[in-house]
């Protein structure tokens, strides 16, 4: 069986996405068990709280370069531990290929200068980050992701685009990227 590894940073805010998070992953694996593949989420609420030689967040960061898949979830601020996760799957990424790396913003209007700064970093790596509505637009979003990486043995991050209907992708505040099914973009900078 393959074992893909998971891991989910946010802030606590976030709790109730989290936990969705983790029962919808369970009920992937279960519906991809005759494929033999093993979803497997780490998250911070399951990691050992012993005490460690250095920090406990340097026990996480080694977590995250084994993953496969990083995801971060940021809603009203980023705090200094999701920050320094994302930096460490950005680190593993460009040494190793992995972790995958997704980042999803739940739609807010009053977001702290974290998120602020976070997004034009986001930009500056020319990243493109995925808004989300509520935790079903996040899961059919992620699960879109899951399938195409399954598509490509978790090896790569390749995809037929003649499978997209339509897919927004935003970069900064005013600029977004439109594609649809036919292979037209549009930009929109307003």
């Amino acid at each position: 069986m393959k074992r893909i590894k998971i891991f989910l940073a946010s802030s606590i805010e976030l709790k109730s996405e989290r936990e969705q998070f983790e029962i919808e992953i369970y009920r992937k694996c279960k519906a991809w068990f005759e494929q033999q593949v093993f979803l497997h989420l780490e998250i911070w609420e399951d990691l050992s709280a012993f005490f460690s030689k250095t920090r406990s967040q340097d026990e996480y960061n080694a977590t995250i370069k084994d993953c496969d898949i990083f995801v971060l979830l940021v809603y009203t601020k980023l705090g200094g531990y999701s920050e320094e996760e994302f930096e460490t799957a950005v680190g593993a990424f460009k040494t190793t290929n992995k972790p995958f790396i997704l980042t999803y913003f739940k739609n807010c209007d009053q977001a702290e200068t974290s998120v602020t700064a976070f997004k034009n970093q986001l930009q500056q790596l020319e990243h493109f980050y995925c808004p989300y509505a509520d935790f079903n637009d996040l899961w059919k979003q992620f699960n879109k992701e899951l399938d195409r990486l399954l598509l490509n043995n978790f090896e790569s991050f390749e995809f037929d685009k003649s499978e997209i209907e339509k897919r927004i992708i935003i970069q900064g505040e005013k600029s977004n990227y439109f594609e649809n099914i036919k292979g037209d973009v549009t930009i929109n900078n307003e």
